[in-house]
């Protein structure tokens, strides 16, 4: 078979895949169809238990940041240390959880899920920071 002859062929074959496939997308009937299947966007999804724990978590470190942040001596900040560690070991012991749940979440969810333990992260280092510049300078405080 000469190449003139393959080339028609080829030709006539992807215009028939394409008009089959043409001819075979619904239209107008089935957006319908299409945008029953997606949830509104008015309808917003409420917020899942964990970021539910997340949340109320990083109440809790900033509740507790604060207390640190207002002791007036540094023998009130050093009884508020252990206590501010325990908040920041719960922080992340959920971070991990949170990260090894996300593998059957949908794509949005994991991306949430992200920027609440990317936040959370943020949050304890500068805690972190705080607290180290207090050991450093108590009578600043």
């Amino acid at each position: 078979m000469a190449f003139p002859q393959k080339l028609a062929i080829a030709i006539a074959t992807l215009g028939m895949v394409s008009a089959v496939a043409i001819a075979g997308t619904p239209a107008a009937a089935d957006n319908a169809a299409h945008d029953a299947h997606h949830p509104s966007k008015a309808a917003a999804k409420a917020p899942s238990e964990a970021n539910r724990e997340a949340d109320d978590q990083m109440q809790s470190m900033r509740a507790m940041h604060e207390k640190m942040m207002n002791a007036k001596t540094p023998q009130e900040r050093a009884a508020l240390m252990d206590e501010q560690m325990k908040v920041m070991q719960n922080g992340m012991s959920m971070m991990g959880m949170m990260g090894a749940h996300s593998s059957g979440m949908p794509m949005s969810s994991r991306q949430e899920s992200m920027e609440k333990r990317m936040d959370m992260m943020q949050m304890m280092m500068q805690a972190m920071m705080d607290r180290q510049a207090a050991q450093e300078h108590p009578a600043e405080k």
